[in-house]
């Protein structure tokens, strides 16, 4: 189990921060309608997530941002918890 734990932690620091690599205008995917869509690229190491988002370049921006915050707070893990007891 300590191996397990110890290979999350290197992992983590190899890997680095979830970041975004690319946003770039596209064409509607396949079953969708309308326009203004977006493919967005989020590298990690070697890991990488491909979306698509609809919606002005401010806002799939930000939306995209938001993406690789919480990418990131939850690789981080959780903050412990504050166990309270009674005298």
């Amino acid at each position: 189990m300590a191996e397990t734990a110890k290979r999350a932690s290197t992992d983590t620091v190899e890997n680095g921060p979830f970041e975004m690599a690319s946003l770039k205008k596209t064409k509607a995917p396949a079953g969708t309608e309308g326009g203004n869509w977006y493919k967005y690229v989020i590298n990690q190491g070697a890991n990488r997530i491909v979306g698509y988002r609809q919606g002005s370049l401010a806002a799939v921006t930000e939306a995209v941002e938001d993406i690789v915050v919480n990418l990131n707070q939850r690789r981080s893990g959780k903050p412990g918890r504050v166990h309270l007891t009674r005298p």
